[in-house]
């Protein structure tokens, strides 16, 4: 990306430091590392590692609990700065940004203490399972329930594309008291550990070519102690939202990485590949479209700063409205910037080589999840507009 986010104005010596002692890490494992990673069915255990020792996988969590003591501004840069070096850490969105933040903000000191250290330190990860098979994108539709039983918590549902449940010490899961069943949401989130009895999973065959793999989670019977409860039983969305407020902004961060990546490809290959007398990027029926995903990369970020800032700032209403645009924005540019990015390369963009083909079908994944962009227009159109339902 060009010089204009290191404007001190836009982004302090701080960040711009962050950004560049984190690119300089990635750009040493690189996309030949993650494709490699890939193919061989293994985890990106190597750069996580190395991040964790860096202090960047902790770097919005609490210094008294092991952490960095920034904010959700920091994450996001780290991750955006992997991902334009094509090796993103998909669970840094689901670890420390939404696990992490929703344990730091609402649970118990023994909570804290108990988990926040490893989530910081890389030595511990999370998943997150809040989508089910029924609800999709509505989650007043969430039907896993839980129910007191004695001092214990018994959970019974089922929760489809959750990343990471294999290499997470634990889950946290969204769930619903019994007697909210048919009426408001009241979402509560739940420590569920990998080998708790009755917590089963199966992989769901992707396309997607990631380190990460997607699961199929069934909770039959699943019987947890009273302190296996986030926050409170009552506390509602807030809770809830505390967490996707992050996914969102690094979901935004995570597209933002993708994007920079391909344009980069595509603008060296342009610069370079000669056909006629001159490089094709000479040619505006080239350069103009890659100037274009330049623009529109650029604006995502700066929502995504906005929103960041905005979070970290604890305006949480605010931040939900930007973190929406932010995610909305940097997938649209994210999607146009690979699909550009492949076309100005031609047959060499789906080639194994030049390391773009695969984004293609990663690019997408910004588009749906964590809430797909018709959601997102939805609430733009209802809080940001006034405009009426329809649902």
């Amino acid at each position: 990306m060009s010089n204009a986010l290191s404007n001190p104005v836009i982004e302090s010596e701080e960040h711009r430091a962050l950004r560049a002692a984190v690119a300089a890490l990635a750009k040493r494992y690189g996309r030949e590392y993650f494709a490699t990673v890939v193919a061989e069915g293994r985890h990106t255990d190597e750069l996580w590692q190395e991040a964790a020792k860096a202090g960047y996988l902790g770097v919005n969590l609490p210094e008294e609990y092991g952490g960095g003591g920034a904010g959700i501004t920091e994450l996001s840069l780290v991750l955006e700065e992997l991902g334009a070096a094509g090796c993103p850490l998909l669970m840094l969105v689901v670890s420390p940004a939404i696990c992490g933040t929703v344990i730091a903000r609402f649970g118990t000191e023994e909570q804290k203490r108990t988990l926040l250290p490893g989530l910081a330190d890389g030595s511990r990860k999370m998943a997150f399972g809040i989508t089910e098979p029924d609800a999709g994108s509505n989650s007043h539709r969430i039907t896993t329930t839980a129910r007191k039983d004695g001092g214990d918590w018994v959970l019974n549902g089922r929760k489809i594309f959750v990343s990471g449940v294999d290499i997470a010490d634990a889950t946290l899961i969204v769930g619903r008291t019994e007697d909210a069943r048919t009426g408001k949401l009241k979402p509560c989130l739940f420590i569920v550990p990998r080998e708790t009895p009755g917590f089963g999973r199966s992989p769901v065959p992707m396309e997607l070519a990631a380190p990460e793999k997607q699961f199929e989670l069934t909770l039959d019977d699943v019987r947890l102690p009273a302190d296996a409860l986030v926050g409170e039983e009552d506390a509602g969305l807030l809770q809830l939202f505390a967490g996707l407020n992050p996914e969102r902004i690094m979901t935004a961060a995570f597209a933002l990485g993708m994007g920079r990546y391909a344009l980069a490809r595509a603008v060296d290959y342009a610069r370079t590949r000669q056909v006629w007398k001159e490089p094709i990027g000479a040619h505006q029926a080239l350069a103009h479209p890659l100037a274009q995903c330049h623009i529109e990369l650029e604006l995502a970020a700066l929502m995504m700063r906005k929103a960041a800032l905005l979070y970290d700032a604890g305006d949480d209403m605010a931040a939900g409205e930007a973190a929406n645009m932010a995610k909305y924005a940097a997938a649209e540019a994210a999607v146009h910037t690979v699909d550009q990015a492949v076309h100005t390369l031609g047959g060499n963009g789906l080639t194994r080589e030049y390391g773009l083909a695969s984004l293609v079908t990663a690019a997408r994944v910004a588009r749906i999840a964590p809430v797909s962009r018709e959601m997102i227009l939805n609430f733009v159109s209802h809080q940001s507009l006034g405009l009426p339902k329809s649902y």
